[in-house]
């Protein structure tokens, strides 16, 4: 397997991680009059309001432990202050069956040279478009200064690292994408079906690990049942969390432009559906009506609750479209302060 060095070079080149280290992502949320995300107070504590406390995880300021609650409950707990205005950002990535699915070829897509992924496939899925912005997002929330924890999910929580913001977060975080591809097959003892997308059960299975108030960025397809989009949603309603959607879909399926020959298409179900031979023609449109009735009322869902929403091509490449969508969040928080 490469190398976490090598596999951020494939994910993000040089010129994607300039464009993007120049602007802060921010929280939306907004507690005490202060905008979540900001860089800390330059104050060490002594002139500032208390205003709670949090456990302690590796890579804290350890001047900020409270050695009190410590000795009353042998638990680290760090302080903080109305002036310090860090957030957690946890990036969920979808590593369902259907995920894998792509039509670009990888060299054109990676940016890097090479024409296979480091498991061999000569094409670009949504799966490897998804790492890349998961990669990107940790990025820029790292080079600010705040934490940053990874899930990976399908019908359950595959992977989890815990929030971080220590040197060397980031390299986690690419080595597990990379290490950890999209489910096609089942392993070992697992039975004989693909896995789909559960996002209600992974919702339930992180807030479960959770105290404090976040951002969820959730990487997906979003080829889920809305209903159990909307009762995952309003989990992190309840929890007070702020949500980011990312809806990775390939032009290929964006378009149903699918080169045929005389007895049709021969499409493959990813997560357990059978083989099927269509012609595109006759259905294309169908399709389309459909496809386009899922992705208005998901992205309705999403704004509707305050949420942000960005559809995402495979057949784009990441630094302009995410450059664009943080310059889009920033100028939303600042006019809600104003």
């Amino acid at each position: 397997m490469a190398s976490a060095a090598t596999e951020a070079s494939l994910y993000l080149h040089p010129q994607t991680l300039a464009r993007l280290s120049s602007f802060e992502l921010r929280a939306k949320m907004i507690v005490e009059g202060l905008s979540s995300g900001q860089h800390r107070s330059p104050y060490q504590g002594f002139s500032v309001e208390f205003a709670q406390h949090r456990p302690y995880s590796p890579g804290d300021d350890l001047r900020h432990l409270d050695w009190k609650v410590f000795a009353r409950s042998d638990k680290l707990h760090l302080k903080q202050y109305q002036q310090e205005t860090n957030f957690d950002l946890i990036v969920m990535v979808d590593c369902s069956g259907s995920m894998s699915y792509g039509s670009r070829s990888f060299a054109e897509a990676s940016g890097a040279g090479r024409d296979k992924s480091p498991d061999g496939r000569t094409h670009w899925s949504k799966f490897d478009h998804a790492t890349a912005l998961a990669a990107a997002l940790s990025y820029i929330t790292l080079r600010q200064g705040d934490r940053v924890g990874l899930e990976m999910f399908d019908e359950r929580v595959r992977l989890v690292l815990k929030r971080s913001s220590s040197q060397g977060t980031w390299r986690q975080i690419v080595g597990a994408l990379s290490s950890h591809p999209a489910r096609r097959t089942p392993a070992p003892g697992e039975g004989s079906a693909n896995r789909s997308s559960d996002l209600r059960r992974a919702i339930d299975e992180t807030f479960a690990q959770i105290t404090n108030r976040c951002i969820l960025a959730i990487v997906s397809d979003f080829f889920m049942d809305l209903d159990m989009i909307k009762e995952a949603l309003a989990r992190t309603r309840h929890a007070q969390a702020d949500v980011m959607a990312f809806q990775i879909m390939d032009r290929a399926e964006l378009e149903f432009d699918l080169k045929e020959n005389s007895g049709g298409v021969l499409l493959e179900g990813l997560e357990g559906e059978s083989m099927l031979r269509i012609d595109p023609r006759a259905i294309r449109k169908g399709y389309l009506e459909a496809l386009e009735e899922h992705n208005s009322k998901l992205r309705a869902l999403l704004r509707g609750m305050g949420y942000d929403y960005t559809l995402v091509n495979t057949h784009d490449f990441l630094g302009p479209a995410l450059a664009q969508f943080v310059s889009r969040r920033n100028a939303q928080i600042k006019k809600h302060l104003a």
